[in-house]
């Protein structure tokens, strides 16, 4: 008989006794034998588990396994978690139809750049390096980018601030809004832009140049307009085209405008009194407090049992005076002076005994040298100083600091705003709202898109590049607030619209949980916005070919799983509205 040389292969069969299924895995061959196809059983597989019987079948059929690390290589990995989630927060506010209505190359450069600005903020030569250790520069179509690319897109951006800013504008502001408004300062790095001025420093670089810029917020701290000044200009002259630019470029004709009282001057004021529909809160100086208290128009004793009353002065005609006292803000005061008092008394005791040991000798040489330190921490009213050609003493006012004390804690919100528009209370929690502007400056400074030190050295690059920048701290205020559940920031924002104003803020029990476990409601771990996108970064996008390959081979790209967590922080990006 002629031998038996047919193809193996696995037939299973199923038959159903007393409500179960049995199956039958039969490993079996066919062979023809006098013209007729016939089938021989090699061996039963039913023994096997599936996953092996599933081998078996494939292999007959004329797969080929091998061992996975040899099936292909890895030819790159890049991060791709992070940038998969900036990526989802700017189609979720439809950020390239906020740059222009059109496609466009410089579109495409302007959303790359300010994407890198959140994930990883560097120079604009470093940039076009550091997008392709992620997949930013793919995702966004800008591989071939070069560093002057990208000066000519910051050109294209500049030129269309204007029209970007009456677009998030006409998002978040409408009228009778409320408009918070501060302004900030940030060193530079050289000395021939024209806008580089020595100034008041707010990043505590003395004797370097700087630029000042003001930023427009709505009453939740989002970015809407930011402006661009000389180093040395003055806090309130920035002020007035603000409400001008919020009338003229963007539409609104009632408002209230919220700044500090460094900000908002006597002038502003005098001309925004002239307009019914231009509506100010700010508050008083500590010389105009003073004045108030000992005019008696502020009767301290009328604290013992409330720490907010409305008063009014003949100072102040048509104004709302709104006075708070906060006796932990008063406790604070104390032991800050008393530290800046001592550490002033340790610089003055130096001098003190060099003068004694006759190292130091003469009225005006003692007189530098005093005048050098007296002051060093704002405390020199309280000093009495008696220098001669070879002694020098000091001493106390304790005058001047009871007076001073005696006003600690004591803060007045200044406002043209009705009573029957918004009741006292409300008034101070919309003063103390600037704090978001703050916290806008810390994020664009510091934290985490880092404008700072600036780079460039041409007027209109330095603007576009702080216009970048809040571009960027946009779309990050979004991410922060989709993400709230997962950091430790507190979930329950509406509680801030009705607890006491004047006494310290307080988190809600939701949130000092968090702080206190570290964990969420799961057992993971509570993140911040750093350490959030951090996480994210380890989602890597592997691109994958076979072994040995020539370069232009097909590859194909194997992206990591994402665990539950990040799952979770996509799905809430995910939910952004504009």
């Amino acid at each position: 008989m002629a031998s038996r040389t047919g193809t193996a292969h696995v037939v299973t069969t199923k038959r159903k006794y007393k409500d179960q299924v049995y199956c039958t895995h039969l490993l079996r061959r066919s062979y023809r034998e006098d013209g007729k196809v016939k089938n021989e059983t090699l061996g039963n597989l039913s023994h096997l588990p599936d996953s092996v019987i599933d081998l078996i079948r494939r292999s007959l059929a004329g797969e080929h396994f091998v061992p996975a690390g040899q099936a292909f290589e890895i030819s790159a990995s890049r991060a791709h978690g992070h940038v998969q989630a900036v990526s989802l927060a700017m189609q979720r506010l439809g950020f390239a139809s906020l740059l222009a209505s059109k496609p466009c190359r410089e579109r495409d450069l302007v959303q790359a750049m300010v994407a890198s600005r959140i994930v990883c903020p560097a120079t604009k030569l470093a940039t076009t390096r550091l997008w392709h250790t992620s997949t930013l520069a793919a995702e966004f179509g800008v591989a071939d980018a070069t560093e002057d690319d990208l000066y000519a897109a910051m050109d294209w951006l500049l030129a269309g601030q204007d029209r970007i800013q009456k677009k998030l504008a006409a998002r978040h502001l409408h009228d009778d809004s409320l408009v918070l408004y501060d302004l900030s300062s940030s060193y530079f790095e050289g000395s021939h832009c024209p806008l580089a001025k020595l100034g008041y420093s707010r990043d505590g670089k003395r004797g370097t140049l700087q630029v000042n810029y003001g930023l427009l917020t709505d009453e939740r701290g989002c970015p809407v307009a930011i402006s661009v000044h000389e180093g040395n200009t003055a806090d309130s002259t920035t002020f007035m085209p603000q409400v001008t630019r919020l009338r003229e470029q963007f539409g609104l004709q009632r408002m209230v405008m919220v700044g500090d009282r460094g900000m908002i001057s006597q002038k502003a004021i005098d001309e925004m009194s002239q307009d019914a529909d231009a509506a100010w809160i700010t508050a008083l100086r500590s010389s105009a407090i003073r004045t108030l208290v000992q005019q008696g128009a502020v009767q301290m004793g009328l604290f013992d049992e409330r720490n907010l009353l409305e008063i009014s002065s003949p100072d102040f005609p048509g104004e709302r005076l709104v006075a708070c006292r906060n006796p932990e803000l008063a406790k604070l005061r104390v032991h800050t002076r008393e530290d800046l008092l001592a550490a002033t008394e340790q610089y003055l005791e130096k001098i003190k005994a060099r003068v004694e040991a006759g190292k130091l000798l003469g009225q005006d040489r003692i007189g530098v040298a005093v005048g050098k330190v007296v002051n060093q921490f704002k405390v020199a009213k309280h000093f009495e100083l008696l220098i001669a050609d070879d002694s020098f003493t000091f001493t106390r006012k304790m005058d001047s600091i009871a007076a001073e004390a005696a006003l600690d804690g004591l803060y007045i919100i200044r406002t043209s705003v009705t009573a029957e528009r918004m009741d006292a209370p409300t008034c101070v929690r919309t003063y103390k709202s600037l704090s978001q502007v703050e916290r806008a400056f810390r994020s664009i400074k510091t934290m985490d898109l880092k404008v700072r030190p600036i780079h460039h050295h041409l007027e209109g690059r330095v603007r576009a590049h702080i216009f970048l920048c809040m571009l960027a701290y946009y779309v990050e205020w979004h991410m922060r607030d989709a993400w709230r559940e997962l950091m430790f920031a507190d979930e329950d924002q509406t509680a801030k619209l009705v607890r006491d104003p004047v006494a310290p803020a307080t988190r809600s029990q939701a949130a000092m949980k968090k702080v206190h476990s570290l964990a969420l409601e799961g057992g993971s771990p509570v993140h911040s916005f750093q350490t959030l996108m951090a996480q994210l970064q380890t989602i890597v996008r592997n691109t994958c070919r076979a072994p040995n390959s020539a370069a232009d081979a097909p590859t194909f790209q194997v992206t990591t799983t994402p665990s539950e967590e990040q799952k979770r922080a996509l799905e809430l990006i995910g939910q952004i509205r504009m």
